[in-house]
C-alpha cells in the first residue's frame, strides 16, 4: 500500500489522488446492450445462447430443481447450514425491526389528517454473483428483507458452473429463506431476463444484487423498465485508526476487502505515522498466508495509507471519499461518529470488524460504493417496498381548506379542481 501525508499533499490532493485509481468503469455499454437487446427478441433461445457462449455450459433447463436443492440440503456440511442459519436469525430480526408498516396520522389541522403506509413490491428479482467467488451471504441478504416485506414473487438467478450446477450454499441458503424460483442464468443476460421476462423467467419489478461491470451496466440500462436498488462497484473499506488500535488487527480488516477482487480498494486514516508503518508490516506478513495473495497483490496496488495531522482531517477525507464500509477504531470511536455524514456502514470500535456486517452481525451488505453512499442508503426491508401517502379528510376540514384550494386552482386555470372542491358546498 502506497503511504502519503497531508503535511506534503494538501487535503484535496489526496483525496484526488485516491479517488483517480479508484475503479473506473470500462466502456462496456456496447457488449451490453446488444444482449440485452438479443434477450428482449428472442427469450430464452438467448439465455441458452448467452449462457453457453459466456459460462462454457450447454443446459437443457434454465430453472433449478427441486432434486438439485435436495442435493445441495444433503451435501452441505452441519457446520456451514448452523453458520447460515444463525446468520438469517440475525439479518431477519434486524430487518424486521426497523420495517415501519404504517406510520403515525399527523393531524394537519381539524379535520385533516394524513399518513402513510407501507406496501410491498409484488415482484423481485436477486441477482446473486458466482464467478471468481460464490456467496451465499448475499442470498440472506436481500432474500431474508424481500421476505420480511412482504414480496409476493422472489426469484433469484445465478450463474452455473462449466457442469450446469448452481453452487451448493447458495442455493442452501435460497432454500432456508424460502426461495423457491432459481434460474441458471448470470452477467447481463440474467439482468435482461428479469427486466423484460422471457418464457421461464418471469418480468419482475425490481432488481436487486452487485455484480461486475457488465452487470451494473445492465442494470442501469434496465432502469426505467425495472426499478434497481443501486449502482454498486468493487468493494472498498476506510479505516480511521489511532495508535490505540491494534496493527494486527487493523491489517486483517483492510485485507479482508482487498481480497475481494483486483479493484477492491482499502484506506487507512491515521494521525501516527509508526502505526502506520506497522500495519504495512502485518500486511506483508498476514497477506503470505492467505489464499488470495495474488489478488491482494493487486488491490494493493490502487489502496492507501494515510498520515493525518488530526482526526477533523480524517473526518473530511472519509465524508468526501463516502466509503462503502467505514471503521472507526480509535480511543473514543462514539465522538466522531456524530461528523459522519457519508458511509454506507460504519462500524464503531476494535471488536466491530468489517466482515461481522458481511455476514452475521444482522446489518446489510449490500451497500452504495464508488461514492455513491453520498446520496444512496444501504440495502434494507424499505428497498424492498414503497411508502403509500394517505389522506382523510372530513366536511368541516374541507371547509377550512375550501378557499386555499379554489384559490390555487383558479390561478393556475384548473376550473375542474375548483369545481371539484365548490360542488360539495352547493
Amino acid at each position: 500500500m502506497q503511504i502519503i501525508n497531508t503535511q506534503q499533499n494538501n487535503i484535496e490532493e489526496v483525496i484526488n489522488l485516491i479517488q483517480s485509481v479508484r475503479s473506473k468503469k470500462e466502456d462496456v455499454k456496447s457488449v451490453v446492450l446488444p444482449i440485452m437487446e438479443q434477450v428482449r427478441r428472442d427469450g430464452d433461445k438467448a439465455l441458452f445462447s448467452l449462457t453457453e457462449k459466456f459460462d462454457g455450459v450447454s443446459l437443457k433447463s434454465l430453472r433449478v430443481t427441486k432434486e438439485e436443492i435436495q442435493e445441495a440440503m444433503d451435501n452441505i456440511s452441519p457446520k456451514l447450514l448452523k453458520s447460515l442459519k444463525q446468520a438469517k436469525k440475525n439479518i431477519e430480526k434486524f430487518h424486521t425491526a426497523i420495517l415501519c408498516k404504517k406510520e403515525p396520522a399527523i393531524k394537519i389541522q381539524a379535520g385533516v389528517k394524513i399518513w402513510r403506509e407501507f406496501r410491498p413490491i409484488e415482484k423481485v428479482g436477486l441477482y446473486v454473483p458466482g464467478g471468481k467467488a460464490a456467496y451465499p451471504s448475499t442470498v440472506l441478504m436481500l432474500a431474508i428483507p424481500a421476505q420480511v416485506a412482504g414480496c409476493r414473487e422472489v426469484i433469484i438467478c445465478t450463474p452455473p458452473d462449466r457442469k450446469g450446477k448452481c453452487n451448493p450454499a447458495v442455493l442452501v441458503a435460497a432454500s432456508i429463506c424460502g426461495v423457491k424460483k432459481i434460474f441458471k442464468v448470470g452477467g447481463a443476460q440474467s439482468i435482461a431476463a428479469m427486466a423484460y421476462g422471457t418464457e421461464t423467467i418471469p418480468k419482475v419489478y425490481k432488481i436487486f444484487g452487485p455484480g461486475n461491470q457488465y452487470v451494473t451496466t445492465a442494470k442501469i440500462l434496465a432502469y426505467g423498465d425495472v426499478d434497481i436498488d443501486m449502482p454498486a462497484g468493487p468493494s472498498e473499506v476506510l479505516i480511521i485508526a489511532d495508535k490505540s488500535a491494534n496493527p494486527a488487527w487493523v491489517a486483517a480488516d483492510l485485507l479482508s476487502q482487498l481480497e475481494h477482487g483486483e479493484d477492491s480498494q482499502a484506506v487507512l486514516l491515521t494521525t501516527d505515522q509508526d502505526f502506520a508503518k506497522k500495519v504495512c508490516q502485518e500486511i506483508d506478513i498476514q497477506t503470505k498466508k492467505l489464499s488470495r495473495k495474488s489478488i491482494i497483490a493487486k488491490s494493493e496496488q490502487v489502496s492507501f495509507i494515510v498520515i493525518v495531522k488530526n482526526l477533523d482531517e480524517a473526518i473530511k477525507i472519509s465524508n468526501e471519499y463516502a466509503p462503502e464500509h467505514l471503521e472507526i477504531d480509535i480511543k473514543n470511536p462514539n465522538t466522531v461518529l456524530p461528523k459522519i455524514i457519508n458511509a454506507g456502514s460504519v462500524f464503531l470500535g476494535k471488536y466491530t470488524s468489517e466482515p461481522l456486517g458481511d455476514y452475521a452481525s444482522g446489518t446489510n451488505h449490500t451497500l452504495p460504493t464508488s461514492g455513491y453512499a453520498k446520496m444512496f442508503p444501504p440495502l434494507s426491508t424499505d428497498s424492498f417496498g414503497k411508502m403509500m401517502q394517505v389522506q382523510k379528510v372530513s366536511k368541516e376540514g374541507l371547509r377550512k381548506l375550501k378557499e386555499t384550494v379554489e384559490t390555487i386552482a383558479e390561478n393556475e386555470g384548473l376550473d375542474a379542481h375548483k369545481n371539484a372542491i365548490s360542488i360539495r358546498f352547493k
